[in-house]
């Protein structure tokens, strides 16, 4: 009984240490130039229902169920969506739109796991008719997820995501007259 104590004390005392020194905060974004102004670009980024034709998460579930409520690319802008294993289920909400410089929204994810994330796309004019797009997000990783933060990473884990989705924008962007 005693050596059963000492294991609980073990365990105990090595959570408490890996939840002290786990990363308590996440941050993932990528950039990518477009070559169309920024006003362009921006009209096209602040309406979340564009984000099907280029979102990485939309491929990997073309049959995705969304329903939406709002007006699209206005703050309180709500779109929910419910699919498979790979995308899961949650909702993202348009909070703060500054004409031509941000878009910020709220992202929730239900499943496979709740948490919840602070999204933005920003857009910076980089010369002629080239518009740099900024896209990230970040959270607060809590206990216990923290400490599987400690043998993950976030950026690792949805970076190629997200340079992917850049990529089909650009592409979107640069094909449209």
């Amino acid at each position: 009984m005693t050596t059963f104590l000492y294991i609980l004390a073990a365990v105990l005392i090595l959570v408490i240490v890996l939840g002290l020194i786990a990363p308590k905060t996440y941050k993932v974004n990528r950039k990518i130039s477009i070559n169309k102004p920024i006003n362009e670009v921006f009209e096209y980024l602040k309406f979340l229902k564009n984000q099907d034709a280029w979102s990485p998460w939309m491929r990997k579930d073309p049959n995705m169920k969304k329903n939406f409520s709002g007006t699209d690319g206005t703050s309180g802008f709500l779109s929910r969506w419910e699919g498979n294993k790979e995308v899961g289920s949650g909702e993202q909400e348009i909070t703060r739109i500054v004409d031509n410089e941000i878009i910020e929204s709220k992202l929730r994810f239900f499943k496979p796991y709740k948490s919840e994330s602070d999204a933005y796309i920003s857009v910076k004019a980089s010369g002629g008719d080239v518009t740099e797009v900024n896209w990230g997000f970040s959270g607060n990783n809590k206990f216990p997820m923290s400490i599987m933060m400690l043998f993950m990473n976030m950026d690792k884990m949805v970076g190629k995501e997200f340079e992917e989705g850049l990529s089909s924008l650009k592409s979107i962007m640069e094909e449209s007259k």
